[in-house]
């Protein structure tokens, strides 16, 4: 497998494009997105489980029971949340995407992001769109563009890899800064491949993937209304169709899981007003299930991420977050350390502290990738979770969101 550029133009048979049309003030930021395959593809999707959920969501959800779509429509700026009328604006979006596109309504994903429970004009859409369709290229950076609100850096990846002796591609491109603690996905994501498999075994290979990668992640505990991930795969690669769970699943799989992981560290990384990512890796839990409980947990304290933020190697608060995680673990066997570019620290033996240089942990803690190891003694059970310390620069940004 090997990292390539392209993002979702990366899989053959995909183009992309974004434009700013006026959902937001700021004319220099881009506000609409869009994604589409030359061929008919196979369609799946993950969504929040907030009760709460934006009309898009609903609209795409509906739209792909048939487990096919050709385009991705995204803008950012508003929500379309909590509005009387949001199906028939994401119906709307649909439709003027089909239009521009000469394509079924039923063929669109749609998806909003940015301020809930503010109406959405459509003017703005509808008069944008043919400068959008027209923008559609190799354009995957304008698409990831067009797709942030807080974000700070644009997020996207791919890889090339081989099923059935036919090289194939995966790319995706992913939003997200806060409102982040996903039960499903994570903010929203989108993924194109050229591979062939089928709408069952695509539904699958996301729904598994999303639970260790997508649904380990946490910026400040909030799970958001608009939460989703989408794929699309044309088939395009020409490599035969995968309709059972065989090596060549397995070898999707690890293809998607790379790209998952990679955008998952991409968001943390980006946290709003985060300055380090925080990695909790678990490994002697009594299962999986515990890892992921215990690890999830850890990357959600705030007390640990403001320690984080202050490079404070206050392990306590790791023990702590062990706690209350409600998992099946002998407390009296856990030991933490802390590591980075500069090191590792052992912080904790057995459930207590040992003897640690500060200064050195310090120096550790000071950098931008944080890893936090926890050996649990419990069985043979891991788990990955991805976080970010908490800084003054979050609340400042949530402060005055709106404005």
């Amino acid at each position: 497998m090997t990292h390539i550029d392209g993002g979702v133009c990366a899989a053959k048979g995909f183009v992309a494009g974004g434009i700013h049309c006026g959902i937001r003030k700021n004319k220099t930021k881009k506000d609409l997105a869009l994604i589409f395959s030359a061929t008919p593809a196979n369609a799946a999707a993950v969504y929040t489980k907030n009760l709460v959920k934006g009309a898009p969501l609903l609209v795409t959800k509906e739209n792909i029971q048939n487990g096919k779509a050709r385009a991705i429509l995204c803008n950012s700026g508003n929500a379309n949340t909590c509005n009387a009328n949001g199906i028939d604006m994401a119906n709307a979006m649909c439709q003027l995407a089909a239009d521009g596109l000469h394509i079924p309504a039923d063929d669109v994903i749609v998806a909003s992001t940015g301020v809930i429970g503010q109406p959405l004009s459509i003017a703005p859409i509808q008069a944008g769109m043919p400068a959008l369709v027209a923008s559609l290229g190799q354009n995957s950076r304008d698409a990831a563009e067009g797709i942030m609100t807080t974000d700070t850096v644009l997020k996207e990846t791919a890889v090339a890899f081989t099923l059935g002796g036919k090289t194939c591609h995966l790319g995706g491109i992913a939003k997200g800064s806060g409102m982040i603690h996903p039960d499903m996905a994570t903010m929203l994501v989108f993924l194109t491949t050229d591979a062939a498999i089928s709408p069952a075994l695509l539904q699958k290979a996301l729904s598994t993937d999303v639970q260790s990668t997508f649904n380990m992640v946490s910026v400040d505990g909030d799970t958001s209304t608009n939460d989703m991930v989408a794929i699309l795969a044309n088939g395009q690669a020409g490599n035969p169709e995968i309709t059972e769970e065989n090596q060549d699943f397995a070898a999707f799989m690890a293809a998607l899981n790379t790209v998952t992981v990679y955008l998952c560290r991409m968001i943390v990384a980006d946290g709003e007003g985060a300055t380090k990512l925080l990695e909790c890796i678990v490994n002697g839990a009594a299962d999986d299930q515990n890892a992921k409980m215990v690890a999830k947990s850890i990357v959600c304290s705030s007390l640990l991420k403001a320690a984080m933020f202050g490079a404070d190697a206050n392990w306590g608060r790791v023990l702590c977050a062990i706690g209350y995680s409600k998992a099946n673990v002998d407390i009296h066997k856990v030991d933490v350390s802390f590591a980075s570019a500069k090191g590792t620290v052992v912080v904790c033996k057995n459930g207590a502290g040992v003897p640690f240089s500060e200064e050195k942990a310090k120096e550790i803690l000071l950098e931008k990738e944080i890893i936090l190891h926890v050996t649990l003694r419990d069985g043979e059970g891991s788990a990955t979770a991805w976080g970010c310390d908490l800084t003054y620069d979050y609340v400042k940004i949530n402060g005055d969101y709106r404005s």
